[in-house]
């Protein structure tokens, strides 16, 4: 089933082939800002994108879903970006179709819900994070139990839920940008969670370019606690958890695909690496920019992995702005 976005001077419409009751797309406001190469605040705006709420029985909020609109952008870094890496190499044009993805990684109270629905692969475990909170995402996950998150909220809502592919998830990170971080050359820990301070045993720096250090909070925090987005409306892009991606692992983009799908192979996946993005509340600021890339097994877990979904394909609903 085909999903397709319209721009309207009055917002995004949504227009998803199905004989369904339609049902809102609501919008939302929110803040970007710009730092210099300093990290000073240079640009701040005030934006508006669309959005619906799976709702998850009382769990507030539901799962927010950001209408991301298809596009075409140039994925991986380019040979000047201070401590890149070969594996984001060579840079290769993508387009990518247009999807929801949430406004923020899976917190723990909505990981509880899902975990508590009928079984459809493997078990889970409700309460897997070290750190508690309702509203701190979900943690200490393997890929193994974000594919079967989605498999059941698949089968609860009736809708497609899954893993972002690696080139989706830096499209919607980067929401336009082509410089590391969708603040701009720089990061902080004002907009984001990270290690701002130095690291003297791996020799790492709590500072990124010309940019300033910062605090080094040692735990992830609260979903959406920065008050900032990017251009897309989705928040905590850089820093905070690790996101798992839909991708195998391979040492570089040579022979990526170009259409923005998963890129997966026809051997034994399972002893193979998958992919994430998006840097962790642990990790030093290089490691959050857009282009950079994580592997682990897909059995491993950790105190700073987690991901958010993704809801394409057959969504199965049409889906409207409301009228502003």
């Amino acid at each position: 089933m085909e999903v397709s976005l319209q721009f309207f001077e009055f917002g995004v419409i949504i227009i998803i082939l199905e004989d369904e009751p339609a049902e809102e797309l609501q919008p939302f406001e929110f803040k970007t800002v710009t730092v210099d190469t300093h990290g000073q605040v240079v640009k701040e705006e005030q934006n508006k994108a669309f959005y619906f709420v799976e709702v998850l029985g009382d769990v507030t909020p539901g799962i927010e879903m950001v209408a991301i609109p298809g596009g075409t952008f140039v994925m991986g870094s380019p040979p000047d970006e201070a401590q890149r890496y070969e594996d984001e190499s060579p840079q290769h044009t993508v387009t990518v179709q247009p999807f929801f993805l949430g406004k923020y990684p899976i917190t723990q109270a909505q990981w509880r819900f899902v975990a508590q629905l009928p079984q459809v692969n493997s078990e889970i475990d409700s309460d897997p994070s070290r750190f508690k909170g309702d509203n701190l995402p979900v943690e200490s996950i393997s890929w193994y139990n974000v594919v079967e998150f989605c498999d059941r909220l698949s089968q609860y809502t009736g809708r497609p839920y899954r893993l972002p592919s690696e080139a989706e998830w830096e499209y919607a990170c980067r929401a336009g940008t082509t410089t590391p971080f969708h603040f701009g050359e720089t990061i902080t820990t004002d907009v984001a969670n990270y290690r701002g301070t130095d690291d003297e045993e791996n020799k790492w720096s709590g500072s990124y370019g010309k940019g300033p250090k910062g605090i080094y909070r040692k735990e992830t925090t609260e979903v959406g606690s920065f008050d900032v987005a990017n251009a897309f409306g989705l928040s905590d892009m850089h820093g905070q958890v690790w996101e798992w991606c839909a991708d195998l692992w391979h040492d570089n983009y040579e022979g990526a695909p170009t259409d923005g799908r998963a890129w997966l192979d026809d051997n034994d996946n399972d002893n193979q690496f998958w992919l994430l993005r998006g840097g962790s509340w642990g990790g030093n600021p290089d490691y959050c920019r857009s282009a950079y890339r994580l592997r682990f097994n897909p059995d491993f877990f950790n105190y700073d992995l987690g991901f958010r979904v993704v809801c394409g394909g057959a969504a199965a609903r049409t889906l409207s702005p409301l009228a502003l």
